[in-house]
């Protein structure tokens, strides 16, 4: 995947956009990050889809 100069891509996924997800990052970066994972959530640009992705810190 990518890699950036701290943060490795280690999956993404697209789907449909849904107003609590950014809950649902939140959690799991609260929940995972003493394990060196990080998730992101971006909004695809014009559509109705968000990406999630799983960083490895």
């Amino acid at each position: 995947m990518e890699s950036n100069d701290k943060l490795t891509i280690i999956a993404s996924i697209t789907i449909q956009e849904s107003e609590d997800f950014y809950k649902i990052v939140d959690f799991l970066n609260r929940t995972l990050k003493e394990r060196g994972l990080l998730f992101g959530l971006k909004k695809v640009k014009n559509e109705p889809k968000m990406t999630l992705y799983i960083y490895d810190v």
